[in-house]
C-alpha cells in the first residue's frame, strides 16, 4: 500500500457525481477533501480556507477553469493546482501551465497517478513557504545588522 499523503485538497468540478465519487475516493486515501461545483466558489473557497493542492476541471459553466486558476493563483501563490478534464486542448494545456498549473491529466485518470500529483504538489507547496521563511528570517537579520 503506497504511504498514505496528509494534505488538504479542493477538488472543483461542475459534475456532481463525479465530484462526489472522486472525492470519496481520495478521503479514502487519507486526504482532507472539500470540494466546489463552481469556480466562482473555488475562489471563495480559497480565501477562507488553505489547501496544498487544488484538483481544477477546466470546462465548467460560468467561470472557466482557466479563469478560476488565474484567480486563485493571484489569491494564493503558493497553491499548486492540478487540471483534470474531459476536454482537453494542446492550447488549453499551454495556457493553463503558463497560469500556473504544475500538471494537465485528463479525465478518466488513474487515481494513483492523481495521488502521485498531489502528492509532489504538497511537497512544492512546502518547499515554497520554507523558501519565502528562509528570506524573511534573512532580511530581518540583516536588517538588525547581524
Amino acid at each position: 500500500m503506497p504511504e498514505e499523503i496528509k494534505a488538504n485538497v479542493l477538488v472543483v468540478d461542475d459534475e456532481e457525481q463525479f465530484l462526489k465519487v472522486f472525492s470519496q475516493r481520495l478521503e479514502g486515501r487519507g486526504l482532507k477533501v472539500d470540494t466546489s461545483t463552481s469556480g466562482e466558489d473555488a475562489v471563495k473557497k480559497v480565501k477562507d480556507k488553505d489547501f496544498d493542492a487544488i484538483v481544477l476541471d477546466l470546462v465548467m459553466p460560468g467561470m472557466s477553469g482557466i479563469e478560476a486558476l488565474k484567480r486563485i493563483r493571484s489569491e494564493n501563490p503558493d497553491v499548486q493546482i492540478i487540471i483534470l478534464t474531459g476536454h482537453g486542448t494542446i492550447e488549453k494545456t499551454v495556457e493553463a501551465v503558463k497560469e500556473g498549473a504544475i500538471d494537465f491529466m485528463e479525465k478518466p485518470a488513474d487515481l494513483n497517478k492523481i495521488m502521485e500529483k498531489i502528492s509532489e504538489a504538497r511537497q512544492k507547496k512546502v518547499l515554497l513557504i520554507e523558501k519565502k521563511h528562509e528570506t524573511h528570517v534573512k532580511e530581518i537579520l540583516e536588517s538588525k545588522g547581524w
